[in-house]
């Protein structure tokens, strides 16, 4: 750490931490350090595991998303994974269990055959209850993790964190474990219901931008675009660029990095485009593999995130509201078992792609709690973007946002999700 200087305020920063995580963790159990992109959060952080001695497994770094998570690993050299594999694990009952409970519901239907009136009643309540466990025990279930490494680390460093909700923070607040929280203000407020660990004021706000950090194009354009400055034409280093959207083709745009924009009508036609030039273009509703699906809804019993990348194999209709498929999760686990079941999905966000139906949420909204709920995400919105980042990414400048603060927040958020490659398309 001696090649990289710190600024006084990073000092100031590092001193801060190191003092809440020797003598003030037992009244304080997070600690939020807050930045803008460039002021160097990442680097505080290597220098106080460094100061504190804290070793590969003393400490654990994680993230909301997979992508996420890799690109902060690359970063500080130090292991990461997302919140959810570090924490949860699969609940499966044996088969011991299961004929347990197949035995007493057999005991329970023979008995109540010799029952009548309210005495019926209530055995019948008790028979299909007991019909509901069953089949629930059959399904894999995700719950805190009795063997996390969490449990035997010092510190946890939660980074990307604005999709966090309230109970996954619950979860993660329940190891008791000390919890320092990187932030940033400067990105687009946390969509409903997340942003549990980013909603307070931070205990240290970094407003510098580093000197090193200064040097990265993206860095460079993400300022200019969270102070309101008017991003020039051309490139800015050899992998940044902004530029007109006129001459660029869908095809192009596949092979370029993640493609993020602001509205959904934007969205839904680039989905469209892109399945096209992808050879996708046969269906409104998924066809196989090689799809890019994003996960629309938590679905915490599956191990499901909104905002997660999927792979959809097998795929089976069902009627005209769901179809059925193999669910990989972007880390390459099948969702479901060791024994992939194909879960039932909802259609309509996808065939919202071929006609918007205003009154369809409406309508579905009972069918909808039931199921998986997903989407095309060759093209995702910066909202949905939240909470990950990616090595390349190409913005589609939509002008989103009815204030100027608000286009400040969205482009900055935007250009933040791009690690060193950054396609601004207008």
């Amino acid at each position: 750490m001696a090649d990289i200087s710190l600024s006084a305020a990073q000092t100031a920063a590092l001193r801060a931490i190191r003092e809440w995580f020797l003598s003030g963790t037992a009244i304080q159990q997070i600690f939020r350090l807050f930045g803008f992109a460039g002021t160097g959060k990442s680097t505080i952080v290597k220098h106080v595991i460094d100061e504190l001695g804290l070793d590969d497994g003393e400490v654990l770094q994680a993230c909301f998303t997979g992508k996420a998570s890799y690109v902060l690993k690359r970063k500080s050299g130090i292991s990461c994974s997302t919140i959810h594999r570090l924490i949860y694990r699969v609940s499966e009952a044996n088969e011991a269990e299961i004929a347990a409970t197949r035995q007493k519901l057999e005991e329970f239907e023979t008995a109540a055959l010799a029952l009548y009136g309210a005495e019926r009643v209530a055995a019948d309540a008790e028979i299909a209850a007991l019909r509901m466990g069953l089949k629930e025990m059959r399904q894999p279930r995700f719950g805190l993790n009795k063997g996390s490494p969490v449990w035997d680390c010092k510190l946890i460093v939660l980074d990307e964190v604005s999709m966090v909700g309230p109970d996954m923070a619950a979860d993660l607040l329940s190891f008791g474990k000390p919890i320092l929280v990187l932030g940033d203000p400067g990105q687009l407020p946390a969509i409903k219901g997340a942003g549990a660990f980013t909603g307070q004021e931070p205990d240290v706000m970094l407003t510098e931008i580093h000197r090193q950090a200064a040097e990265s194009a993206v860095t460079r354009l993400a300022t200019m675009a969270r102070e309101g400055i008017a991003i020039p034409y051309g490139p800015h280093d050899e992998l940044v660029c902004k530029m007109s959207s006129r001459n660029v083709t869908a095809a192009q745009l596949l092979n370029g990095g993640q493609v993020i924009c602001g509205l959904n009508k934007t969205r839904f036609a680039l989905n469209n485009a892109m399945r096209k030039a992808a050879g996708f273009n046969g269906s409104a509703l998924p066809t196989g593999p090689g799809e890019k699906i994003i996960c629309l809804k938590n679905d915490h019993a599956l191990g499901l995130l909104n905002g997660m990348f999927l792979e959809l194999d097998g795929i089976e209709s069902a009627d005209e509201k769901r179809f059925r498929a193999v669910v990989t999760t972007e880390e390459g686990e099948v969702v479901g078992g060791k024994e992939p079941p194909k879960l039932p999905i909802y259609a309509g966000h996808f065939l919202d792609h071929e006609m918007l139906d205003p009154k369809r949420d409406d309508r579905d909204w009972r069918v909808k709690k039931r199921l998986v709920e997903a989407t095309y995400g060759w093209a995702i919105t910066c909202h949905k973007a939240q909470g990950s980042q990616w090595e390349n990414v190409i913005v589609i400048d939509d002008k989103w946002g009815r204030t100027r603060d608000q286009r400040a927040q969205w482009l900055y958020t935007a250009i933040t999700r791009a690690e060193s490659g950054l396609v601004i398309l207008d």
